[in-house]
């Protein structure tokens, strides 16, 4: 009954709680994205007739998303594969744009295997019989700083390789594709890099390889050009080390879908093949898009091939994929009551968690706690206790309720839209009482500080933040002590992309003083909605 008398009072608020991004039409099509939110660098997999995604997940904890589908439109997030991240010191504070690059995953003997890396330390490789766990501690497989996008090749011969590129951020070269032999357990990296391609002249910031064979080629697919301009690549060869052929197979054409980047070639139990990649959409993200394939002369084509040149352009709205039965609309997870002992798989932190910087109750609400900052901490660019989320449309809002219990002077509970630039709509604990603040921080990644716009005092115990992205990644910011009547605060926000995210929502609880009892806020829930 307390739900239904919140949703009626959200209604009457103008917030209709709702599934805000659906890419299957009811009707045998499907638009895209198929996952209108930031799962960047995606590769996929079938086994059986089970789908399985995973993407990269940089510094944020948990890492290593791993969705599931049944007909590769509608997805699910079911699980992460990291669920801390290794160096654990290291990644013990903020680490923007580290972390988990580009992985690969792959089904074989029995055993889901995922390959990953990070630029700073190497190449990674966790194991599962399972895609929901539990997944082996990461295995570094190979050592180096700029090895990125690794993916396996289980050859017919027994053999298993390696192929994968570089960041010039860290190795002082890219634009080159390698392939290295790894053991028969495919936990270490046993010869020297074989350069198998070059694409400075013609493909230059060529990464994020596929491996594949098929017909007695061996295939990369790979993307080059950029991320937001480029194009997708596919190189064949008969011998494992080259020479390779190249072929653009998709690119942007006439569509509005720039890049379009790296993905994952699937064939499914009908016999038909798709391709999954993503678009950078700026504050949005990288948002995961499925294009139909066919194969011409031992050549993928990718998308709609207008003028039979064998290069696709990517489509927006098509007949959904084959498949033996219809299956359920679904979407990752967005809203969350906190009514269970277990946080919603939508949740990061920004680095490895302390167990007592939140903690879910069967009570139904989530424990924050104040964390410690000091004054050279600029803004929460640098706040490792922002528990985020994804933004999950172009358009959406979103609305959390909390009752705010600090113990100090100065502890601030704060709803944020996070990135290169972030803004915080907060509320902090003053010495006559608790007050409404509205921050912004431009180049927060420059360790700019937060100009503070101080608002009214509130007295209500329970209080109500209200985040509405419109179109362009434009944020209003509003509160409410009734959660009917909202009122506005600070100007409008055009979000910007983290490093090399989409921007977040997040939550956070912060102090300046040292004590050895923090303050507490209470969220009772989070949700998004129209």
């Amino acid at each position: 009954m307390k739900e239904l008398i919140t949703i009626l009072l959200l209604i009457q608020s103008g917030f209709v709680p709702a599934q805000v991004w659906k890419a299957d039409n009811d009707d045998n099509t499907y638009k895209n994205p198929v996952v209108s939110a930031d799962y960047s660098d995606p590769d996929a997999i079938r086994v059986g007739e089970d789908y399985y995604m995973v993407s990269s997940s940089f510094n944020h904890v948990p890492g290593l998303p791993i969705l599931h589908s049944k007909d590769l439109v509608n997805w699910k997030l079911i699980g992460h594969a990291l669920k801390r991240q290794p160096p654990f010191d290291h990644f013990s504070t903020v680490q923007h744009g580290g972390g988990v690059w580009a992985p690969s995953i792959r089904f074989h003997n029995n055993e889901f295997y995922i390959y990953y890396p990070d630029p700073d330390f190497g190449i990674y490789l966790t194991k599962a019989k399972k895609t929901t766990g539990p997944w082996s501690d990461p295995v570094l497989i190979e050592a180096g700083k700029g090895l990125i996008d690794p993916c396996p090749l289980w050859d017919d011969n027994g053999k298993i390789y390696l192929v994968h590129a570089y960041a010039g951020s860290r190795a002082g070269i890219k634009s080159i594709i390698v392939v290295k032999e790894l053991n028969s357990d495919g936990t270490k990296v046993i010869s020297d890099p074989v350069m198998v391609y070059d694409g400075h002249e013609t493909d230059p910031t060529i990464e994020g390889p596929k491996f594949y064979k098929r017909n007695g080629y061996y295939y990369i697919f790979a993307p080059a050009g950029g991320v937001s301009t480029g194009w997708q690549l596919v190189l064949r060869s008969r011998n494992i080390y080259g020479p390779y052929e190249r072929k653009v197979v998709m690119d942007q054409g006439t569509t509005p879908v720039n890049g379009p980047h790296q993905g994952a070639w699937v064939s499914t139990a009908m016999g038909e093949d798709w391709f999954l990649h993503f678009q950078d959409k700026d504050a949005y993200g990288r948002v995961v898009h499925l294009q139909p394939m066919i194969w011409k002369n031992d050549w993928p084509v990718i998308g709609t091939d207008m003028d039979g040149d064998g290069k696709g352009e990517p489509v927006l709205l098509y007949r959904k994929p084959k498949m033996a039965k219809t299956f359920p609309v679904a979407a990752p997870l967005e809203s969350d009551e906190f009514n269970t002992s277990q946080l919603g798989l939508q949740w990061q932190w920004q680095a490895n968690p302390q167990q007592y910087w939140a903690m879910p109750t069967a009570s139904g609400y989530l424990r924050f706690f104040s964390v410690q900052t000091t004054e050279t901490v600029p803004s929460p660019w640098y706040y490792p206790n922002i528990l985020g989320q994804k933004f999950p449309a172009d358009e959406f809002t979103a609305t959390t309720k909390f009752s705010f219990r600090p113990g100090w002077e100065g502890e601030r509970f704060g709803f944020a839209v996070l990135g290169l630039d972030l803004a915080t709509i907060s509320i902090i604990k003053k010495q006559d009482g608790n007050y409404i603040s509205y921050s912004v921080c431009k180049e927060a990644d420059k360790d700019k500080k937060e100009t503070v716009q101080d608002g009214k005092r509130v007295n209500s115990k329970d209080i109500y933040f209200r985040i509405k992205v419109s179109g362009r990644a434009m944020c209003e910011f509003s509160y409410s002590e009734d959660g009917v009547n909202y009122i506005a605060v600070g100007e409008k926000f055009h979000a910007k992309p983290g490093k090399w995210v989409g921007a977040k929502l997040g939550l956070f609880f912060s102090r300046k003083n040292k004590t050895n009892d923090a303050g507490i806020t209470d969220v009772d829930w989070f949700r998004i909605g129209k």
